[in-house]
């Protein structure tokens, strides 16, 4: 109840209690956290060197994983749980349909990893990251990298699409891309592309 006795009193709690809420409240116009990746491999958009490609030594590339905010960096968020990767060729199409083909996919990559290293291994890694449906997983073969493919003529393009999560994946390595896309919808906190040209030597 207010108390018109001690008007100042109030005028100073109502000071007080605006200040404490502005402490808490986010500053306006602050610069968001932002996913990204990078690669020795070879140049965002560049050509795809033979050693990542199943045509040559078919070795995944390394990645690094950063976190900026403005033009700093930063920590990764609290909320993060997982990494995943979708690799794909955008110039395919599946049975006539607008599919691409799916080369590759990992899930589960522990939210603590710095990126990730050259030469991934096959199915289940011990640190938790599942290689998942793509290429090399038909047949019920353990999913893993698939490297670009294409034969001499026109360049073919491939993006890795990285996803930065809060949640983990409770799906089977044989789950399918449909399924897998439609666990991540709704967790994606960051995400990330990193893309290559490849084409087969002319013959």
């Amino acid at each position: 109840m207010n108390d018109h006795r001690f008007p100042g009193l109030y005028l100073a709690l109502a000071v007080l209690t605006a200040g404490a809420h502005a402490q808490n409240a986010a500053p306006k116009g602050a610069p968001r956290l932002v996913f990204s990746v990078s690669s020795n491999a070879w140049p965002d958009g560049g050509e795809v060197p033979m050693k990542n490609a199943f045509r040559g030594e078919n070795k995944s590339p390394a990645f690094e994983f950063h976190w900026t905010q403005g033009s700093n960096e930063a920590s990764a968020p609290e909320a993060l749980q997982s990494y995943a990767v979708i690799f794909h060729d955008v110039e395919n199409s599946t049975n006539k349909t607008t599919a691409d083909t799916l080369h590759w996919t990992a899930f589960n990559i522990p939210a603590t990893a710095k990126g990730l290293p050259e030469g991934l291994g096959a199915g289940d890694l011990p640190d938790g990251t599942r290689n998942g449906p793509g290429l090399r997983a038909r047949g019920g073969n353990p999913g893993g990298y698939f490297g670009p493919g294409a034969g001499p003529g026109p360049f073919h393009h491939y993006i890795f699409e990285f996803y930065a999560l809060d949640t983990k994946l409770d799906l089977p390595a044989a789950t399918t891309r449909d399924d897998l896309l439609k666990a991540m919808d709704g967790h994606v906190i960051g995400k990330a592309a990193w893309t290559g040209r490849f084409h087969a030597p002319p013959q």
